[in-house]
Formats: structure tokens, C-alpha cells, sequence
């Protein structure tokens, strides 16, 4: 009972105004560690508890305090315990931050808020202190020191009082802990925005909030885009500020996935580490309105029928009636080209019918091939539409090589939505004069051998080109999978044995078939190998997941699964003859996607 009032008491003295408190819920979110990989908290809603340790480069209590930490680790091997660590030190980066975990032997994720905002919604204060959260109520059940063994300057050989073991097996056994709250010793966390609510509430709709939304989220979020509202003005955000806030911290928004220490991106729709703190710093002031106009309200834009004007050749896809609700599944529809002479293209813009139906298009074209699932025998590709997505100019100077006998094959996935819809979507081909300097050429890496193991949180699989022939040029990466899509890469072997991940998506989303545009194409030379990596997540974990006890094979449908990365490249010296067929860079083995 002494124990217990002490807690109390210290509880009451030591907690900042904000800081989160043993029985308070600890929100959702999403983070990168130090070795690239995403976390999200209730994810591990299948443990019987989690901890978190609070990290920080250099500090010497931490240094020390992992050793133990560890033990404390390997204690609950096997018994269903998760522990992470979180670094929210403004002056660590990923480079640090893995030479100070592989120097200090740190074998476990180190997850990195570089924003602050999580270690603030957690009341960080200083480094060392232990959060056991409870994953059947997602509430703090105890916070502070992982024992009395460490002080500062000062150490015992052993602990007499293990809080944060006591703690864990309170917890797995659905129990308080008897000690709920011990202060921790560590270094302090400079949060530079905590405590600040006075400060925030001057941030200004007018001047920093709308112009973020415009820029980021508006293209979805209007009258006919595929976003669930319409972000028509101030009344509008103020009543969803919450889910914005939540979908910030949860990475589900915006839209992209790619891990943002791994290449740059013309196409990079994503909130910079500034725009997620300011909007979340608001709406956590209580989103005032404050002085000046509503730019969402005045904003006026013509939201042109075809963004890059109107096409030299437009083809209709064939109508489909979407259900008010259920699964569609993927369609492959067929057009002739309606051209009586070969061309290059120079763009190709899918319109969509229903943007909120219409979830993605992959459009290919080649020979008619009644035997093929979609079809055609492919030849080539000439890109498609996701959500949020616009017209596609190829690079400069490049061009597809489309022939005048041609088919086209669309694969379309619809999204139900409440209610009934008819789509009728339709291509524009944009045309080059004259023959392109550069033919634009697209390869898929794909493995129709995989076999997803059942109850796997996470199964890799791979496949590898042929060594380049040829110095190539690499301008786009699109990698797919279906509903257990969970990670994915493209790693560049070099003929040196040197290796470089070209892509990495991390936060792989099913809902989103993003194709990548490399901010500077990247030049492979000839004997370079390409990698695709896929990971799966098999699991009762994964709530889109169809049936987590069946091992998956390739197939089609989304309840079936794929390993597909599609590359656009070109020569970096063409030759006499050299089109655009797809064909020039790997060994395929293409059996329909």
C-alpha cells in the first residue's frame, strides 16, 4: 500500500501539463525505424503487452540501461511481449542513430519521430523512461524507470526493485501494477513545440493551414474527387480536424508510402516534417479560425476535362455498373485502337467516369490473344490512373511506339462507395510529330511461383533481371501487390557487387497503385541486376487480409496475391530498330497481371 501512494504522489508532482499519465490511452501511430521498416502501435494489438523505452543518442543512462533492457527482453521471449524503443532527440538522424545502435549492440527497433508529435501526445521528458502499454484497452499501465539499479553517476550491480518486469506481468495477467508510476532518470527531450498551446492558437487558417490543404489534398478532396468530403471550407476542416489529425499520425494521409530517405520524387505528395507538425499543432489548439479569409471557401479552380488538353485520340473503355456495395473484382476490358497508322506517344491521361468508384487502371496494349486472361499478348504499356493522379508526359524526348494494329487492355479495379454507379472512363493519347529521339520502354519483374505462407506476419519474396545488356536509364518504379501487400523494394546490383536500393515503400497500401517518378532518371550500367522485393503479411493481423489460414499462391484476383514491379527505362544509347516493346531489359515470365 506504501508502494501505491508513492506513486500516486510522485504522479502528481513529476508529469509536465501534458504528459501522459498511467490509465490514459496512448493514441494510434506510425512510424519508420532505424532500419527502414513501419510500425504502427495497435498493430500489435495480438501482444499481451508493449514497451517502449525512450532513446536518445550519446545519452550515457540509456547507453547503459539497454543491456538490461535487453535481458528484460529475453526474459519474456516466447511470451508475447513487443518492445520497441523511440528516439525524439532533434539532433539524431537515421545515420546516427544505427551506428549508435550497432556500436551499443541496440538489436531492436528504434522507431523515429522526427516530428515530435508522438513523443508529445506520450509526454516524453526525458530518455530511459519505460511505457507498458496494455493492448486490450491501448491504456498506459505503468511509466518510468525500468528498475532502481541506475542513478545518475551511479549504478548497483543488481536491482531490488524490477518495476518494469513487475509491470509486464501485471499486465499479462490483466492486473494493475502494484508501482504504476516510478520517475525516471535520463536525459531530458528537447520538445520544442510541447506545452505551446497559446502559441498554436495564433497559427493561421488563413495563411498556413489552407494553403497546405490546396496544395496536398484538395485534388482528391473536392466536389466529384474520390475523397470522402469535400474540403470546402473552414466549417468543413474544422469538424474533420480530428480524423485529420489522426490520419497524419497514422501516415494514411496523405497518400504516400515510399520511405522518404530513399531517393527523391518528382510525384512526392507527401506532408514535409513542418506541414504534419503545423496542421496537427492546430488542431490540437482547437483549430481556431482566426483573422483573414477562407481560401478553401474562395479558392477557384477550373479542374479542366483533360489536364494536358485536349488529346490527339481518345478511346472509350467499356461501361461497367459498380454495385453500391461489395468487392468488384479487377476487370480486363478490351478496345480496338482506333488509328490506321503506326505512332509514337508522347502522353496518355486516363478520364475517369466515377472518381469515386474508379480506384486505379493499368493499361496495356499488344495483339489480340483470346487465350490470355486480359485479352492480349502484351507489347507494351502506356501507364493509367490512381486516385489523385493526372495526365502522364513521358520524359522528354521519349516516346511509346504504338502500331496501328493494336489492342487495348485495361485493368480496372472498382471501389464501392453507397451507392450505384455507371463508369464510363475514357484514354487520351497525346501524339509526337515526329519520331521521339528516345524510345520509352517498360519491363515487369514478376514471380508467379510465390507461395505466402498461412499466419505469416511477414513473408519476403523476390525476383531478379538478367544482367543488363545495355547502359539503360531508369525513370519510373511501380510495385503491386493485392490485400496482404505489406512492403516492397528495387535494389540496383551493381556489376561491382555494390548494391542500392533504388525504391523503398515501407507502408505498401493495396488502395494506392502509385507509380513512382524518380526526381533524376538513374543511369544502370550494363551487367547491373534488378531487384524487386515484395513482403506480405499473412496474418489475422492484416484486417484486409480474405483468410490468413490459406497459403496464397499467384493469381489474379485480389484474394490471390502478386509480386509485380513495373519499370520504365529507355536506352542510353538507342539503336537503329530499337521500339518499345518491353521485352529488352529481363528474362519474363508473364502470365497475365
Amino acid at each position: 500500500m506504501k508502494q501505491i501512494l508513492t506513486s500516486v504522489l510522485l504522479l502528481s508532482v513529476a508529469f509536465q501539463s501534458w504528459a501522459l499519465q498511467p490509465g490514459d490511452r496512448v493514441d494510434n501511430f506510425k512510424l519508420l525505424d532505424q532500419d527502414g521498416k513501419m510500425h504502427e502501435l495497435y498493430y500489435y494489438s495480438d501482444m499481451d503487452a508493449v514497451v517502449i523505452m525512450i532513446h536518445g543518442n550519446g545519452c550515457p543512462i540509456v547507453r547503459n540501461a539497454v543491456h538490461e533492457y535487453k535481458e528484460v527482453r529475453d526474459q519474456f521471449k516466447g511470451k508475447n511481449v513487443q518492445f520497441l524503443m523511440l528516439n525524439a532527440f532533434i539532433q539524431d538522424s537515421r545515420e546516427s542513430i544505427v551506428k549508435e545502435a550497432e556500436e551499443f549492440s541496440m538489436d531492436m527497433p528504434i522507431l523515429i519521430d522526427d516530428t515530435q508529435l508522438i513523443a508529445e501526445s506520450m509526454g516524453v521528458v526525458r530518455t530511459a523512461d519505460v511505457y507498458v502499454i496494455d493492448p486490450k484497452t491501448w491504456k498506459l499501465a505503468y511509466r518510468g524507470e525500468l528498475s532502481d539499479r541506475l542513478g545518475y553517476e551511479t549504478q548497483r550491480v543488481s536491482t531490488e526493485n524490477p518495476y518494469a518486469v513487475d509491470a509486464i506481468n501485471a499486465t499479462i495477467a490483466g492486473k494493475q501494477p502494484e508501482v504504476a508510476f516510478t520517475e525516471a532518470k535520463g536525459c531530458l527531450v528537447n520538445l520544442l513545440e510541447a506545452d505551446k498551446t497559446e502559441e498554436h492558437k495564433q497559427i493561421s487558417y488563413a495563411d498556413e493551414i489552407a494553403p497546405i490543404l490546396i496544395d496536398k489534398c484538395l485534388t482528391c478532396h473536392r466536389d466529384g474527387g474520390i475523397g470522402p468530403f469535400a474540403m470546402s471550407d473552414y466549417n468543413m476542416i474544422r469538424g474533420f480536424a480530428p480524423m485529420i489529425r489522426e490520419v497524419v499520425r497514422t501516415k494514411r494521409m496523405p497518400p504516400w508510402h515510399a520511405d522518404p530517405h530513399v531517393g527523391e520524387f518528382s510525384n512526392d505528395r507527401s506532408l514535409s516534417n513542418e506541414e504534419q507538425q503545423t496542421l496537427v499543432h492546430w488542431i490540437e489548439a482547437g483549430a481556431p479560425r482566426g483573422e483573414g479569409g477562407d481560401p478553401l471557401a474562395e479558392y477557384k479552380h477550373d479542374w479542366p476535362e483533360w489536364t494536358l488538353g485536349e488529346p490527339d485520340v481518345i478511346v472509350e473503355i467499356p461501361s461497367f455498373d459498380v454495385p453500391a456495395k461489395g468487392v468488384v473484382d479487377y476487370l480486363n476490358p478490351t478496345a480496338e485502337n482506333p488509328l490506321d497508322e503506326d505512332v509514337w506517344v508522347r502522353a496518355v491521361e486516363i478520364l475517369p467516369g466515377s472518381r469515386q468508384a474508379l480506384h486505379h487502371v493499368i493499361t496495356t496494349f499488344g495483339k489480340a490473344d483470346p487465350n490470355n486472361p486480359r485479352g492480349i499478348q502484351a507489347m507494351g504499356g502506356l501507364g493509367g490512373y490512381v486516385p489523385g493522379g493526372r495526365g502522364e508526359e513521358f520524359p522528354e524526348d521519349t516516346g511509346v511506339f504504338l502500331p496501328k494494329d493494336a489492342v487495348f487492355s485495361f485493368q480496372m479495379h472498382y471501389t464501392t462507395f453507397g451507392k450505384p454507379v455507371t463508369d464510363t472512363s475514357r484514354m487520351g493519347i497525346y501524339l509526337h510529330k515526329k519520331k521521339p529521339k528516345y524510345p520509352l520502354d517498360s519491363t515487369v519483374l514478376l514471380n508467379p511461383m510465390i507461395k505466402i505462407p498461412a499466419n505469416t506476419k511477414e513473408y519476403w519474396a523476390k525476383r531478379e533481371s538478367k544482367p543488363l545488356e545495355r547502359d539503360i536509364l531508369v525513370y519510373t518504379l511501380l510495385p503491386h501487390a493485392h490485400f496482404r501487400g505489406k512492403a516492397s523494394n528495387f535494389v540496383a546490383r551493381y556489376p561491382d557487387g555494390r548494391e542500392e536500393v533504388l525504391l523503398s515503400v515501407p507502408n505498401y497500401d493495396f488502395n494506392w497503385q502509385t507509380t513512382y517518378h524518380l526526381e533524376e532518371p538513374i543511369q544502370l550500367p550494363a551487367g547491373t541486376v534488378i531487384v524487386h522485393n515484395t513482403a506480405w503479411d499473412n496474418s489475422a493481423q492484416n484486417p484486409a487480409n480474405p483468410d490468413p489460414n490459406r497459403v496464397v499462391p499467384w493469381g489474379l484476383q485480389s484474394w490471390d496475391e502478386m509480386l509485380f514491379g513495373s519499370i520504365k527505362w529507355r536506352y542510353v544509347n538507342p539503336r537503329e530498330g530499337d521500339t518499345s516493346s518491353g521485352l529488352g531489359v529481363v528474362e519474363e515470365e508473364h502470365p497475365g497481371s
